[in-house]
């Protein structure tokens, strides 16, 4: 497989539009976030994550976190409770992934067989319009091989990712350059 890179910075439209129909069709796109670089797939396609897993050498039994790109989304993914609610109003988007408890439309092998699943909504304008286009919430673990430096350039992913995934948004260095705040709200 030939890894395909496409620069947001000169062609946002095409790569959003690339990036989402191959995230609708199963597959696995690298994308920036304001953290690091994630690898994105359907989040609700068991199919879809295995890609994930494969792609990284991640270990299955490591849960996969769940990216949306309003908070009217979760919702469907997860119980919300007052304390995540007030979370979600005073950083989102931003850096802070959120755990619940998943409902059941998320599959068991994004959350590692747990019954409560990450969900994050990212502060960076091409991520959110990935997930968006997409329609989808997207799993997405830091995009590079498992056990290796997490990403915050695409020069990074094409390092790691080079012929294992079909497409890198290019969206330039990313703000924090470590991964999100974890707090379990359960």
């Amino acid at each position: 497989m030939r890894t395909r890179l496409i620069d947001l910075d000169r062609d946002f439209d095409l790569g959003i539009s690339e990036g989402a129909k191959l995230i609708k069709a199963g597959e696995v796109v690298a994308f920036p976030t304001e953290t690091v670089y994630g690898l994105g797939a359907n989040g609700l396609d068991k199919g879809a994550l295995a890609k994930i897993f494969a792609a990284k050498g991640r270990p299955a039994d490591n849960p996969l976190i769940l990216h949306v790109s309003d908070i009217s989304e979760v919702g469907a993914l997860a119980v919300i409770n007052d304390k995540a609610k007030q979370l979600m109003d005073a950083f989102w988007p931003g850096p802070l992934t959120i755990i619940m408890e998943k409902k059941s439309i998320v599959p068991y092998a994004a959350t590692a067989n747990l019954p409560t699943v990450g969900i994050r909504m990212p502060k960076n304008k091409g991520a959110l319009a990935l997930i968006r286009a997409s329609g989808l919430p997207i799993a997405a673990p830091s995009a590079n091989i498992s056990g290796r430096p997490s990403p915050t350039a695409a020069a990074h992913v094409l390092h790691d990712l080079e012929g294992r995934i079909p497409l890198v948004l290019d969206g330039g260095s990313c703000k924090w350059g470590l991964e999100s705040t974890v707090l379990t709200i359960v």
